[in-house]
């Protein structure tokens, strides 16, 4: 029968449940601890109601940062009916004794062994009371993400908590898009001596970055800070953050030594957060009476103190529900018989599953605030964002999983719908700046940047090969050096040329040494496409650039109907006809009262064709006298002046612009051609042509300079030749035969090449956008393309005549108006003719036929005004009434 021993409800109310503890004691947090949980202790055993008699009996083991003095303590309290264990301090004995906890079942209760792995389901045994560090490293992620910072080096103590939080936070900083370029290891707490501190922080000092992360515990911490100083780590420009062993020393120290409170200023540090209550401002004012003043409060007193009442609320629901407590004789241990070691007096907690369970259902007010668990972690983690100044800690803002960084009390918050617009207060960093520091530098390992620098040997304009950096010159560099001078720092660098001088460079191999680190940068004109971002970062474009087709021109000037050319035929035929109109209607208007319109008919017809054509040039010689005439010879000659400026400027542009010789229109009509395309040696459009738009390799000619290009489109090897724009816009500003076609087909531009996440990349981006902004970029262009181009790249050299359609509403109403003018004249003749008939008695007599009255009517019309003799007319009624 399996032997049992235990307290039972019938038990004397006097019997002792005993709990252990395992602390290093020469610690901070192991003295702060001991007087919490002491105290605990006893306001627990001073409330009968708690335990219902029984008395609660911690016993304290010291470890004094040793595993093998954890191991026998726990040992210890394994053997002497122990129902749960506080610790112990550190993850690292956290992880072994947890197997023992697993076996006996005797929970760990630890708010000091916060490594992120000892949450796992391997360790059902082990509670961690306070958040563990993924709460912590999460904050820490979220702070740098605010302040812009993209590296951030870090430096720790090697042991299984720093380690693991480490890892930790890498993963939180990476899901942020985010780095981690080096992580710097100390030896295990507390042996790291000064010179391995020292050859560690030279050893950052030489990195880029200067965001640094420091998880260590006091001793080695303060170290670390003392080195620093001397290093010059501590001035303007650096950023150290730390976990909260340094608000934890310095809330239980203070005041620290001058030495050490000036090594420190400007530190951001974290604390556990714990809102504000009664109950936690009475054990604050109790707590110098605890300590005799030896030593100050800091969060993680609370949480032990919470921690013991945890457990005695966790007995009380045992007893409640059990009535005892008892532990059975460790029946695995029958295997180690005849070893030397004696593990038979292990005893097994028989409720240890159930106390485990009260413990993680718990829902209490503690010290630290509101306590329970969801999935085994504490609700509600949160911290208190802290600045070192001179007159300790400032709280700048609080950290929270619900409400992320804000100014705001984050118990305040739970329960509402937050937006979490990340928010903090004022910083003073290291050196007294109270302006974020940029985070980063050139490496200081005494050496200078490396940029790569495409060797061309044509169109040497935009990079002229040298031997240095005062002889490489050309449109890119002097943009690269322009930005570099608005940079606020210093940038030591030089320029290596790269390619093999007998034809121009691959850029791909250019940009994925890059990647590869043999070259810090490549400068020149490098254009910005899809599989090099892959790989390297890009500046802000510098110029805009595109793939765009060249093919061949020529003259069509010279034809001898060349003049015909600004109008279509049917432009033509209105325009001649509207002369003539224009000279009938003006002959009609002005024949009765104009002798210059009077004559022999074949002497009026010329004066017809004569004065219509004349108004070409302005040049008529008759005067118009009557007022219809007057306003249609006015709306024609506008309509003259009109047509005119156009033909001048049509025809003028035809001999001037020079119209194609293919039927290449663009991208589009050449690739459906069958005709071999030229592209620059070295130029991504080689990939582009056969890769996007699925050209036959065999079809594209691989072309060096532009005369390669101008003899291989004169003579027929290529029909027409893909390339950037800057590269055909140097080139026809030289050959003027020929001409691009349609528009570019892609649209990018050029731009410096960097390592993926390289800082360099934008602050030189920024200052590109400075000099485009105050005109330095058109400067240096024109500095270096101020030639006229032949041709204007963006030109259509296909001109379109000029149509009926352009001019059909100048025609409508000047026709419109010679209408008017007619009907008008004709109108008021037939009202003088009219009055001139009613003082004519026979005229008007009914005995004058129709036709009669139309030949009078035609006779008073042709006749000159005030000539027309009554004879004359009287003649010509006899003769009617003699026909009669």
């Amino acid at each position: 029968m399996e032997e049992k021993r235990g307290i039972s409800e019938g038990a004397s109310r006097t019997e002792v449940v005993k709990v252990g503890a395992i602390f290093s004691l020469r610690s901070v947090n192991g003295k702060v601890s001991k007087i919490a949980i002491e105290a605990a202790e006893k306001d627990v055993n001073s409330d009968p109601s708690v335990l219902g008699g029984r008395k609660l009996s911690i016993s304290i083991h010291d470890a004094n940062y040793s595993g093998f003095l954890g191991i026998t303590g726990a040992i210890k309290y394994m053997v002497s009916d122990t129902v749960a264990i506080l610790g112990p301090q550190d993850a690292t004995m956290g992880h072994i004794l947890s197997h023992l906890s697993n076996e006996l079942h005797v929970p760990l209760l630890s708010f000091t062994a916060l490594d992120p792995t000892l949450s796992t389901l391997q360790y059902p045994y082990f509670i961690q009371t306070a958040p563990n560090d993924q709460f912590q490293m999460a904050a820490i992620a979220d702070m740098i993400s605010y302040y812009g910072w993209h590296d951030v080096v870090v430096l720790y103590t090697d042991d299984d908590q720093c380690r693991n939080s480490m890892f930790t936070l890498g993963d939180k900083i990476e899901n942020k898009g985010l780095k981690i370029p080096s992580k710097v290891a100390l030896p295990p707490y507390p042996t790291a001596t000064r010179t391995q501190v020292h050859d560690a922080l030279v050893k950052i000092k030489m990195m880029e970055s200067r965001v640094i992360v420091l998880y260590t515990f006091s001793k080695t911490g303060f170290l670390v800070f003392e080195m620093a100083k001397s290093l010059g780590m501590m001035e303007a420009g650096y950023v150290w953050i730390t976990s909260s062993w340094l608000s934890t020393v310095i809330d239980s120290t203070s005041p620290l030594p001058l030495k050490t409170a000036n090594s420190i200023q400007g530190v951001l540090t974290l604390r556990l957060h714990t809102p504000e209550s009664k109950r936690k401002q009475s054990f604050i004012s109790r707590w110098n009476e605890l300590s005799n003043g030896s030593i100050g409060l800091n969060t993680y007193g609370l949480y032990a103190y919470d921690t013991v009442w945890m457990i005695a609320r966790g007995l009380k629901e045992l007893f409640d529900q059990n009535g005892t407590i008892s532990f059975s004789k460790y029946t695995h241990a029958g295997s180690l018989s005849g070893e030397s070691l004696d593990f038979s007096s292990l005893g097994v907690f028989n409720e240890g599953n159930e106390l485990l369970n009260n413990l993680l259902t718990i829902s209490m007010i503690g010290l630290t605030g509101p306590i329970q668990f969801q999935d085994r972690y504490p609700l509600h983690p949160s911290y208190d964002i802290l600045n070192v100044v001179k007159s300790g800690m400032k709280r700048i803002g609080y950290w929270s999983n619900h409400s992320g960084l804000s100014v705001v009390a984050p118990e305040t918050l739970y329960g509402k719908a937050v937006n979490r617009t990340e928010q903090l207060g004022s910083m003073v960093w290291p050196g007294g700046l109270t302006t974020k520091p940029r985070g980063w530098v050139l490496p200081l390992d005494g050496r200078r940047l490396r940029i790569g620098v495409p060797r061309r040997v044509s169109y040497q304009e935009f990079v002229t090969p040298g031997s240095g950096n005062e002889t490489i010159k050309g449109y890119c560099i002097d943009v690269f050096v322009a930005a570099v001078e608005l940079l606020p720092y210093a940038v030591n660098y030089e320029f290596v040329l790269f390619g093999d001088g007998k034809e121009n460079p691959s850029y791909f191999e250019l940009v994925n040494n890059v990647a590869l680190k043999e070259f810090d940068a490549a400068v020149g004109d490098i254009a910005i496409v899809t599989s090099r971002t892959k790989i390297v970062d890009f500046t802000q474009p510098y110029i805009e650039s595109g793939l765009i087709v060249l093919a061949p021109v020529k003259n069509l000037n010279s034809s001898p109907l060349a003049f015909l050319r600004p109008f279509t035929p049917m432009l033509w035929i209105v325009s001649a006809a509207f002369f003539l109109l224009i000279g009938l209607v003006v002959w009609i208007l002005e024949r009765r009262d104009n002798d210059e319109f009077q004559g022999h008919p074949r002497k009026q017809f010329v004066t017809i064709l004569w004065f219509g054509f004349s108004t070409m040039f302005f040049a008529q010689r008759e005067n118009v006298m009557s007022t219809p005439g007057r306003f249609v010879l006015v709306i024609w000659l506008f309509v003259v002046l009109i047509i005119n400026s156009s033909y001048t400027a049509s025809l003028t542009s035809i001999f001037t612009v020079q119209l194609a010789t293919s039927p290449i229109t663009g991208i589009d009509s050449l690739i459906s051609t069958n005709v071999r395309i030229g592209f620059q040696v070295g130029s991504f459009a080689e990939s582009y042509l056969s890769e996007e738009l699925n050209v036959h390799k065999s079809r594209l000619i691989a072309l060096g300079s532009p005369k390669e290009y101008a003899a291989a489109l004169k003579n027929g090897t290529v029909g027409a030749i893909v390339d950037e724009q800057p590269y055909i816009d140097v080139f026809l500003a030289e050959y003027c035969d020929y001409s691009t076609k349609g528009q570019q087909f892609t649209k990018s531009g050029w731009g410096f090449a960097f390592p993926r996440d390289s800082p360099l990349a934008g602050d030189l981006s920024t200052a590109i956008l400075t000099l485009s902004e105050n005109g330095g970029l058109q400067k240096i262009h024109d500095q270096w393309f101020s030639r006229k181009s032949c041709s204007s790249g963006d030109s259509n050299l296909d001109q379109e005549q000029l149509h009926l359609q352009s001019f059909i509403g100048l025609f409508s109403i000047c026709a419109g108006v010679c209408f008017f003018a007619l009907f008008l004249h004709f109108f008021l003749t037939m009202c003088q003719f009219n009055r001139h008939l009613k003082q004519d008695p026979e005229a008007s007599s009914n005995r004058v036929s129709n036709p009669t009255r139309l030949r009078k009517f035609l006779s008073f019309a042709d006749a000159k005004r005030g000539g027309l003799s009554k004879r004359k007319i009287e003649d010509t009624l006899s003769s009617e009434r003699g026909e009669n």
